[in-house]
């Protein structure tokens, strides 16, 4: 059983179709990593699989469970919603960390909110919320910067905002990993120490969607790679098939013209 399934998901803004029957599939452990121009779709793709923004038709299924059903068209609640979510980390590309808080703040904050709908929390405050300090420090270790973990996001470098952001995304330990160009906002120094990460988060087998304009960080790194065009999946297939043995035009030109930008 694959671990998500896209099938046939469409989302308009207005009378602009911007994600036009998107279908694939991601099994435990792989990485896709989504390429394509600016506004072929890729981020709104990654907004909709977030429930950021709710696609118009179509279904979503992780672990073989429905998460969005177009046919179902009961009204979800807001606490549906947020478990929906929880499947999902989310990596922004501008960091949207939480100025007034540390990093481990930063961090810990999902988790001591959703601690306190646990029946228990009254009884046990203290032994639960050291658990989640704990596990925010081990993941701060994990992206190198226990160092940093009373610093504010003013006192840290982009890169450094940018790994705090994944430990935020890991600490409710996520069935799948989502980036949304996590070095875009980053110049090339600050990229490699991100990258660095992601790929040791790889070889860990973590489960991943990487939208990317590093070509060859997502030939390196991806399992799978899932081209874009004006909404369209226009190729998906192995890095090699993708950048190696293109087969629609629309690849070709991009590859062509990322290479030529090099």
């Amino acid at each position: 059983m694959s671990i998500l399934e896209v099938k046939n998901l469409r989302k308009s803004f207005g009378n602009t179709e911007v994600l036009k029957d998107i279908n694939f599939t991601l099994e435990a452990g792989e990485v896709l990593s989504i390429i394509g121009s600016s506004g072929s779709g890729k981020t709104t793709l990654l907004r909709c699989l977030n429930f950021l923004e709710t696609p118009d038709s179509g279904l979503i299924l992780v672990q073989g469970k429905p998460l969005f059903n177009s046919e179902d068209t009961t009204a979800k609640s807001d606490a549906e919603i947020r478990r929906s979510r929880q499947h999902f980390g989310l990596v922004f590309q501008s960091f949207n960390l939480f100025p007034q808080y540390t990093a481990l703040k930063n961090v810990t904050l999902a988790s001591e909110l959703q601690a306190k709908e646990r029946p228990d929390y009254k009884t046990n405050k203290k032994y639960i919320l050291e658990d989640i300090r704990k596990n925010g420090e081990r993941l701060l270790t994990q992206v190198g910067l226990f160092d940093k973990r009373d610093n504010y996001p003013h006192q840290l470098s982009g890169g450094q905002q940018q790994r705090v952001a994944i430990a935020r995304a890991l600490s409710l330990s996520p069935d799948i990993l989502c980036f949304d160009e996590p070095t875009s906002a980053l110049d090339p120094e600050l990229t490699g120490e991100v990258l660095k990460v992601i790929k040791g988060l790889a070889d860990h087998n973590t489960t991943m969607v990487i939208v990317t304009h590093e070509m060859q960080f997502a030939r390196e790194v991806s399992d799978k790679v899932l081209f874009m065009d004006s909404g369209y999946v226009v190729e998906y297939g192995t890095p090699e098939e993708v950048f190696d043995h293109p087969q629609h035009e629309r690849t070709q030109q991009f590859l062509l013209r990322y290479s030529g930008n090099e």
